[in-house]
């Protein structure tokens, strides 16, 4: 029996919440100089970039836009090649991710920071399902969804359709 595929947001929608995710960014970020805007390879990469464009818009802050690759079966073993300290030392960083399931994956892409000076780190997801099994939160977030552990979230950003469906 095919799975039922049923959606979430709209194209309109995901647009809506990145305008008002980029928004609040810069309400807590207002007095920065430089904020870092990390996003995970794939979906994570495709929404940091959308969330850079409309940050540029709606802030004289400069952004400097970088992708980090975690190995999602095996996050201990790095492909993400080292992050500049002097880049992103004594910075604010918003580490970008489409959907926060059970924490994995952003727990891993955040450690990538932890070795370097900092000032803040902050997390941001489009989609958060609720099921952390790690010790971290998505502190910006599109939606919040309640879903059952079988169901699953697909999010479709970088072509002419985008939505987020849940199957």
């Amino acid at each position: 029996m095919p799975s039922k595929k049923t959606q979430i947001l709209s194209q309109l929608q995901i647009e809506q919440k990145i305008n008002r995710m980029a928004y609040e960014v810069y309400e807590h970020n207002y007095d920065e100089k430089e904020v870092i805007i990390a996003g995970i390879s794939g979906g994570g990469f495709l929404l940091a970039g959308k969330l850079n464009g409309v940050f540029k818009k709606i802030s004289g802050i400069r952004t400097t836009l970088i992708e980090i690759t975690v190995n999602k079966k095996n996050p201990l073993t790095n492909n993400s090649s080292p992050i500049k300290t002097d880049l992103i030392k004594n910075k604010t960083i918003i580490l970008v991710d489409d959907v926060l399931n059970s924490g994995k994956t952003l727990i891993y892409g955040a450690q990538l920071f932890l070795n370097s000076p900092v000032k803040k780190l902050a997390t941001l997801v489009l989609v958060d399902r609720g099921h952390n099994r790690y010790p971290i939160k998505a502190d910006y977030v599109g939606l919040s969804l309640s879903t059952t552990l079988q169901e699953h979230i697909s999010v479709e950003l970088g072509n002419k359709k985008e939505a987020v469906y849940l199957t």
